[in-house]
Parts: structure tokens; C-alpha cells; sequence
């Protein structure tokens, strides 16, 4: 039985991309993942997150898609909401490792209604658990979350050296993102700037 986990990381900030990902492993292989002490990647260090993504990565098959900011607005401007832009990905994901099991991280507010929704578009045969805190409960999802976050956290260091600049963690609540994006006026912030967030909005 094949088990996949999904989860994401960069919901909220105004700078850089939504990654999703996925991590698909044989059941037998499960207690392997579970030696690692794998938590929701918010709870632990980045070093320890970079630690146990190299690690993640070796038992495990995974597939990434990462969302540019550029391509959030896009979607956005077509009344695309963030939702639905997030499930286009998840059964994406589903479909490119065909499980027997999908455990996803819950983006709705109601999992059940993100479950008949996936279950719409992908695989019959295909078992899916929707939860909130699914990445806390679920091993696979954690892992998952691990990965995604380690992912997302690369491109924003591309991102800082390409441009010489330290734009903080690029969440709206960080003084550093705050300061970045006050040095712009809104139609010249750069391409990285999610322009359809209400913090960029304000700066019209």
C-alpha cells in the first residue's frame, strides 16, 4: 500500500512562492520515517528542518510544485481564490503518484468538503483523508510539511542574494518584508511581490 502526505508552505506572506508538496512511501516504510522524529516543520529549527529533509528525501519519493507569485496574481485576477489554486496543486500531486492513500493537510475550512472535491477530479480507487493538523498527526504529512518549508525557505534566500537585499522572512508581520516593500511604489514592486495582497494593495 502506497501512503502520500501533502502539505504546503507560504500560504500567507506577500514575497515569493506557495510550494506544495508531496511525499509518497511504501507502508512498510513508514517506520523508517517515524524514527526520524518528524514534526509540523513550524515547530522545528531551520537547521534541523534542512537535516531531516536530506533524510526525508532518501526514504521517501517526492514531488514539488512551487507557485510563483507572479502566477498567484494571475490566478487571483481570474477569481481563482487561494483555495482552489492550492486544490488545482493537491490533485495535481495526487495524480502524478497515483497512491492508494492520500492524507492532505486541510486548506478548507471544511475538510470534508475539500475531500468530495478532490475525490470529483482524481482516481476512484484512490482513499483521501482531509484534516486540519493532519501535518502534526501524520507522520507522511509532516514530512511533507519538512520539505515544502525547506523548499519555500531556498527560494526566498535565491531571491535575497540575486537581489543584494534582506527582505525579511516575507510575511506580512515581519518589520524586515514591512521595510522592503515600503521602498516601492505598488507598480514598481518587483515580481516577486504578491500584488494582489492587501500589504501591497496599500502601497496604491
Amino acid at each position: 500500500m502506497r501512503i502520500l502526505g501533502i502539505d504546503e508552505a507560504g500560504r500567507g506572506p506577500v514575497i515569493g512562492p506557495l510550494v506544495l508538496c508531496g511525499v509518497c512511501v511504501e507502508e512498510k516504510k513508514l517506520k523508517n520515517l517515524n524514527r526520524l522524529g518528524i514534526k509540523d516543520s513550524k515547530k522545528l529549527s531551520p537547521k534541523r528542518r534542512t537535516i531531516l529533509d536530506r533524510k526525508i528525501r532518501k526514504i521517501c519519493d517526492h514531488h514539488i510544485i512551487s507557485i510563483s507569485a507572479i502566477d498567484i496574481d494571475n490566478l487571483r485576477s481570474k477569481d481563482v481564490n487561494l483555495n482552489e489554486i492550492e486544490k488545482i496543486a493537491i490533485t495535481k500531486i495526487i495524480s502524478y503518484f497515483k497512491p492508494d492513500l492520500a492524507i492532505v493537510d486541510s486548506v478548507d475550512v471544511n475538510p470534508e468538503r475539500l475531500c468530495r472535491e478532490i475525490k470529483e477530479i482524481v482516481d476512484d480507487d484512490i482513499e483521501i483523508i482531509a484534516e486540519h493538523g493532519a501535518d502534526d498527526k501524520y507522520t507522511i504529512v509532516g514530512a511533507a510539511s519538512i520539505i515544502a518549508k525547506v523548499e519555500r525557505d531556498r527560494e526566498i534566500e535565491k531571491i535575497k542574494k540575486k537581489y543584494k537585499v534582506d527582505l525579511g522572512s516575507g510575511y506580512p508581520s515581519d518589520p524586515k518584508t514591512q521595510k522592503f516593500l515600503k521602498k516601492y511604489k505598488f507598480e514598481n514592486l518587483p515580481d516577486f511581490v504578491r500584488k494582489s495582497w492587501n500589504t501591497s494593495q496599500k502601497l496604491k
